[in-house]
C-alpha cells in the first residue's frame, strides 16, 4: 500500500527500545498488543482525510489532533490521554520564542501525534527508536517526549540569561544606541514564552495525578520531576522579567541624569550672560547721554568691566558649589 503524502513516521515497537516502520494497511491489520505510533503533518490533506475517517478515533481526539491553534493542555479520554504541547523552536530562520506545537493521543497500544513545523524531539524519539535505544512503551514514550521537550528549554533560558547581562553591561558602558530596541525585543521573547509555559505546566502537572492504568507511581513521579523542571525554567524567566525591569528603570535614571545635567549646564550658562546681556544691552542703547561717547577708550573699559563681572560671578557659582 502506498503511504499518505503526509504521514512522517510510522513506527511498530517492540518494547524493547526498537522498532521497525510501517505502512497504514499493517497498521490496520495489527495485532492486539501492538504498540503503534503514527506520526502526521496535520496540514496535508491526505492526513486530514485519513485521521477523520480511518483513524477510528473519537470526534473530540480527532478537532484536537487538526486544530490549526491550540494551547498546551491535557485531557483525559477513560484510559487514553489526549495531551499538546509546545517546545522550542529549533527550525531554520526561526525565533526560538516561537514555539512549535504537538498534539499526541497516547493510550497502552496506540500514539497518534500531529504537527504543522518540524520540533527536534520528535525527531530525535525516531532516530532512538532506529537505533535501538527507544521507548518500551507508551509511558516511557511519554515520559521521553515531555522530558526532551523540557528539557531543550534551557538553552534559551541560559541565552536570554547573557542577553540580560549584555544589556546591562552595555547601559553601565554608556553604549546606548539600540538599547530601547533591546529591551523591547527581550521583553517580547520573555512575554511569548510566558504565554505557553504556564498552561504547559499545568499540563504536565495533571499528568501525575491521573488514574491511567499503563502509568505506574515510578511513572507519575518521573513526570513530577519533569514538571518541577519546567516550573524551575518558568521561575527563571520571571526573575528575567524583575531583572529587565531593572534594567529598563536603570536605562530611564541614565537618560534623566544626562537630560538633567544638560538642562542644568545649559542654566549655568543662562545665569552667566544674564547680567552680561543686561550690560551689553544697555550700553547698546542709542541715546543722547549716554557715557564714553566720546571715549575712544570706552569699549577697552567695558570689555574689562564685562570680564569682571564675568570672574565674579564664576567665584559666586563656585562658592555655592553650583559648579
Amino acid at each position: 500500500m502506498k503511504q499518505i503524502d503526509g504521514l512522517i513516521y510510522a513506527f511498530c515497537l517492540d518494547k524493547n527500545g526498537s522498532a521497525k516502520q510501517i505502512n497504514l494497511e499493517e497498521y490496520e491489520n495489527r495485532l492486539e498488543n501492538d504498540l503503534i505510533w503514527l506520526h502526521f503533518d496535520y496540514t496535508k490533506q491526505e492526513s486530514i482525510n485519513w485521521i477523520e475517517t480511518k483513524s477510528g478515533l473519537d470526534e473530540i481526539v480527532v478537532n484536537a489532533l487538526l486544530t490549526e491553534e491550540t494551547r498546551p493542555r491535557t485531557v483525559f479520554l477513560d484510559d487514553s490521554i489526549l495531551i499538546a504541547l509546545r517546545g522550542i523552536n529549533f527550525n531554520a530562520n526561526s525565533e526560538p520564542e516561537d514555539m512549535v506545537s504537538i498534539r499526541v493521543f497516547i493510550n497502552e497500544n496506540l500514539i497518534i501525534s500531529t504537527k504543522k513545523r518540524d520540533m527536534l524531539s520528535v525527531h530525535e524519539m525516531a532516530k532512538e527508536l532506529k537505533q535501538n535505544k527507544g521507548a518500551k512503551s507508551s509511558a516511557e514514550f511519554l515520559i521521553g517526549l515531555t522530558d526532551k521537550i523540557t528539557s531543550k528549554m534551557q538553552e534559551t533560558i541560559d541565552d536570554l540569561e547573557e542577553s540580560s547581562l549584555n544589556l546591562e553591561e552595555n547601559i553601565l558602558n554608556e553604549e546606548k544606541q539600540n538599547i530601547k530596541t533591546e529591551i523591547s525585543s527581550f521583553r517580547k521573547e520573555l512575554l511569548s514564552l510566558k504565554r505557553y509555559l504556564y498552561p504547559q505546566k499545568d499540563a504536565l502537572n495533571k499528568l501525575s495525578f491521573n488514574s491511567i492504568s499503563w502509568l505506574s507511581d515510578y511513572d507519575k513521579i518521573k513526570l513530577k520531576e519533569i514538571t518541577d523542571h519546567l516550573i524551575r525554567y518558568i521561575e527563571e524567566i520571571e526573575t528575567l522579567r524583575d531583572k529587565l525591569s531593572l534594567i529598563q528603570e536603570e536605562f530611564s535614571n541614565k537618560l534623566s541624569e544626562e537630560m538633567n545635567l544638560r538642562v542644568y549646564i545649559l542654566s549655568i550658562i543662562s545665569a552667566i550672560f544674564l547680567p552680561l546681556g543686561f550690560f551689553t544691552g544697555l550700553f547698546g542703547v542709542n541715546i543722547a547721554g549716554m557715557p564714553g561717547v566720546e571715549d575712544k577708550n570706552a569699549f577697552n573699559i567695558f570689555i574689562l568691566a564685562l570680564v569682571i563681572v564675568l570672574v565674579i560671578q564664576l567665584l559666586i557659582f563656585k562658592k555655592k558649589k553650583w559648579i
